[in-house]
């Protein structure tokens, strides 16, 4: 028997389903306050809802130091999976990638590296000279790269960020905030998942040298599985993780703390929290049929009306039971009908509080339907 709310086929009316059946037993325990933390800006989110569970100056423009790999990570991985680019492909390394100063892959100037070696040794070892040498080969120069990263800044909405290199290095007008590095770390993970693995990985060898990966966090919680430090003088600590526990996934950004077990101790702090007072459901997935409705003139009297996106919600435990779907179809539909057709919208709340709200979309054409059809709806309505 299945878990989901099913709706009755009315038109143009409300529809409130009360009852769901509750994942937890017994009334919902009451939520805390998020933890305190030592930092000069954070957030936790839900990967899949977008729910924000704790925030602090998140909208705080702040130097992200190598968070800004991220950023270099997503162009390229862009580059990839519009065949611009391969793993295989060679890469020769220029003097300046090779005199970047700060962490290193250890790369040798004039010598060929693979592009795949190069972003693990991004990812994975933070190296400096890794992030130059990509640059530079995806698009000439680092300065020009800057401004695919700021393209796709912008195409992320991420409206509180500014990257002068591929590096995080300190540079004027260089910066970003916990809430913009959420939505790229967010994009990482959905658009990229294969490449998404390797921010999990604990150590990675190049030219004999092996180093580990910098997020302490890989080693103390199972859970998590990304994403990447950073540390200047001028940005502090930061860290951008990500965990999942069964269907949950939570992201967590830390900016500014004062030392390396702070920045670890603080995204552990939140994820803990979020964890243990939250639960995140997928109620509909993109596609899935939630009503069928009535299409006049047409041989096909109805056609399925769902979401074009999955719909998750992010509630406190054990207050499944008092979530309420209410849909609102709006109106009749004629032939012919194009998928993606708006008719109407699907709303969650959660204690009368508002959680979520999607379009109904059609999920089929409808084309007319015979003339027989035709003249027999079109007396049918006049009594509509």
């Amino acid at each position: 028997m299945s878990n989901k709310p099913s709706f009755a086929s009315f038109a143009a009316v409300l529809i409130i389903l009360s009852g769901l059946p509750a994942f937890s037993l017994g009334a919902a325990a009451p939520v805390p306050a998020p933890p305190s933390l030592n930092a000069k800006g954070y957030i936790m989110l839900d990967h899949h809802s977008g729910v924000i569970l704790a925030e602090k100056n998140a909208d705080e423009r702040l130097p992200p130091a190598s968070l800004t790999k991220l950023m270099t990570a997503y162009v390229t991985f862009s580059e990839l999976a519009q065949g611009k680019l391969g793993l295989d492909d060679l890469v020769t390394i220029s003097e300046k990638a090779w005199r970047t100063p700060g962490s290193r892959m250890f790369i040798e100037v004039g010598k060929q590296v693979t592009v795949e070696d190069l972003l693990k040794g991004m990812i994975v070892q933070s190296g400096n000279d890794a992030s130059v040498a990509l640059s530079e080969h995806v698009a000439g120069t680092e300065d020009s790269f800057a401004d695919l990263m700021n393209y796709y800044a912008d195409q992320l909405a991420m409206a509180n960020s500014r990257f002068r290199n591929s590096t995080g290095l300190p540079a004027d007008d260089h910066y970003s905030t916990a809430s913009d590095m959420a939505i790229l770390a967010s994009a990482l993970i959905r658009e990229f998942p294969d490449y998404y693995l390797w921010y999990s990985q604990k150590e990675f060898t190049y030219n004999d040298i092996t180093q580990h990966n910098r997020n302490t966090l890989l080693w103390r919680d199972a859970s998590v599985d990304g994403l990447k430090t950073g540390h200047t003088d001028a940005a502090g600590y930061c860290l951008v993780a990500s965990a999942k526990k069964e269907s949950m996934r939570l992201i967590t950004v830390v900016m500014g703390t004062p030392s390396e077990k702070a920045r670890a101790d603080s995204s552990q702090a939140l994820l803990n929290y979020g964890f243990r007072f939250f639960e995140t459901h997928r109620l509909y997935a993109a596609g899935e049929t939630i009503e069928n409705a009535r299409v006049w003139k047409a041989d096909n009297e109805t056609v399925a009306v769902g979401l074009a996106n999955d719909l998750f919600v992010t509630i406190p435990r054990g207050s499944y039971k008092n979530l309420k779907a209410v849909m609102d179809l709006q109106g009749s539909l004629t032939a012919p009908v194009e998928v993606q057709t708006g008719v109407g919208s699907v709303s969650v709340s959660l204690d009368e509080e508002p959680l979520a709200e999607l379009p109904l979309v059609t999920l089929a054409d409808v084309p007319s339907g015979s003339i027989f059809r035709r003249m027999a709806d079109t007396v049918l309505l006049w009594f509509e």
